[in-house]
């Protein structure tokens, strides 16, 4: 199969799918074998045809995919005005904490915020996929460690948590926001 007949496979298969595609997950759609390099070159080259166009393909944590550009995402909201659920300053602050610090156990995250971590708050942060437990430290009681999920990841359009923004920028904007 010639290059260009496999990057439109690729093409059709993404915006076909709700979920970010992985490369053994692309190699699947083809009968021969092809390197996971080739397969990035078709990937650069076909993000390379939608540069000026108003969607995107990215790669997250878990794949690739599709996605709106964000200037057009006003216009599509207005189809669908539903609001994203709104966390509270413990769930976001307890999410922070677990994406800059991971892996912690409760204790830890209660050690930084100063307060009791709330049980719901981790139920809300689990059930959103966006947290997990990844194992358990070797102390009495032997506490769960928490990470951040690909999911968290992909949520936020990210590759890896190297990607989240210093912490010294969020403390700037939130003060920002703060004297607002």
């Amino acid at each position: 199969m010639k290059p260009s007949q496999i990057k439109k496979v690729l093409e059709a298969a993404l915006l076909a799918t709700r979920e970010p595609m992985s490369l053994n997950d692309m190699k699947k759609l083809f009968e021969e074998t092809l390197s996971s390099d080739t397969l990035r070159k078709l990937l650069d080259d076909l993000r390379a045809d939608y540069q000026k166009r108003p969607v995107e393909l990215i790669q997250l944590a878990s794949g690739w995919r599709f996605r709106t550009r964000a200037e057009y995402l006003p216009y599509l909201e207005r189809l669908n005005p539903e609001k994203p659920p709104k966390y509270s300053r413990a769930v976001l602050e307890t999410l922070a904490i677990i994406a800059y610090r991971q892996p912690v156990t409760r204790g830890d995250i209660e050690e930084i915020r100063g307060v009791a971590v709330n049980t719901n708050v981790i139920k809300t942060l689990e059930e959103r996929g966006w947290i997990d437990v990844v194992g358990h430290r070797d102390t009495p009681g032997r506490p769960a460690l928490f990470a951040t999920t690909r999911q968290f990841l992909d949520d936020l359009g990210l590759r890896s948590v190297s990607e989240l923004p210093p912490l010294e920028q969020i403390s700037q904007t939130l003060e920002l926001n703060h004297e607002n």
